[in-house]
């Protein structure tokens, strides 16, 4: 059945939850305390050399093979987005990344109109009514998978009871069917309001990093260093607001598209229905 994975759906949720919560341990353990540097020449001038110039200039970089200096090999931007992130922040968005890609594919598949709504049931349970085929209507209706033949399934399911009592029957079997898609689309936007806070948490510590490294490293810190937990600052917002723009707007459009699919199901079922209405259900005599 299309809806048969709601509850595997959840298992795999709790699992990245879980996941989630150990790399986010590990992550806080690997935060490790910048030592101080004890070595004057590392931070300060180191002394110049007996005999030497006091103006001399410091020696150039060893150039490459091909003229160019050492420092200035660019380094790519993924691996440098990868380093500066850290394997804690790039399995974390990595998961959530790979599951909101599938909960797309998902929710896509379970809100088109051949899942919700299919025109041949319409026109195939219409022909049923009108040649007076009520028990193989029902068949037909039980056999379809959709949520507009689970809905008129229900209905007729009820109708000996009276009409009352099967419109009853309809709108529980939609309220049902309509939590489920509701339940897995949650999960969308989840991942969508739980990536930028990983983000902004990467951000803190990021700063954190770098202001450890001033507080530690003396009058003149190492740029290097101070570039490190920018780095971290800045990618984690980035890569958490990059993965949480999608999620959120395929939410609200996935949203808005299942709960259009939804109304036109209980306009239709109500609508087929609707030639039951003046039906009285028989009262047995004792």
């Amino acid at each position: 059945m299309v809806f048969n994975g709601v509850n595997s759906f959840s298992r795999v949720a709790g699992r990245l939850t879980m996941a989630f919560g150990i790399a986010l341990a590990a992550m806080c353990l690997s935060i490790t305390p910048v030592s101080a540097q004890d070595d004057a020449a590392e931070f300060g001038d180191p002394a110049p050399a007996a005999g030497a110039a006091p103006d001399q200039p410091a020696a150039q970089p060893a150039a490459d093979a091909g003229g160019a200096p050492a420092s200035a090999k660019q380094q790519s931007l993924l691996s440098w987005t990868a380093e500066s992130l850290g394997w804690p922040y790039v399995v974390i968005f990595l998961a959530l990344s790979f599951t909101l890609v599938s909960l797309f594919v998902m929710n896509l598949l379970a809100a088109r109109r051949e899942t919700l709504l299919p025109q041949e049931l319409v026109d195939g349970f219409e022909e049923k009514l009108n040649e007076k085929q009520f028990q193989e209507a029902y068949d037909l209706a039980r056999a379809d998978e959709s949520v507009l033949g689970q809905v008129l399934s229900a209905g007729l399911a009820k109708l000996s009871k009276g009409y009352n009592k099967a419109l009853e029957g309809m709108q529980e079997v939609g309220e049902e069917e309509s939590m489920k898609l509701e339940h897995r689309l949650s999960y969308m936007a989840l991942i969508g309001n739980l990536s930028p806070m990983i983000g902004l948490f990467g951000t803190v510590q990021g700063m954190i990093s770098s202001f450890q490294v001033i507080a530690l490293g003396g009058a003149t810190p190492k740029p290097a260093d101070l570039a490190a937990g920018i780095s971290t600052a800045l990618f984690t917002t980035l890569v958490g607001l990059a993965v949480a723009i999608p999620a959120i707007a395929a939410y609200n459009i996935l949203r808005n598209r299942v709960t259009r699919l939804l109304l036109e199901v209980g306009v239709t079922s109500e609508n087929l229905m609707s030639r039951f209405e003046d039906f009285q259900p028989q009262v047995t005599k004792k």
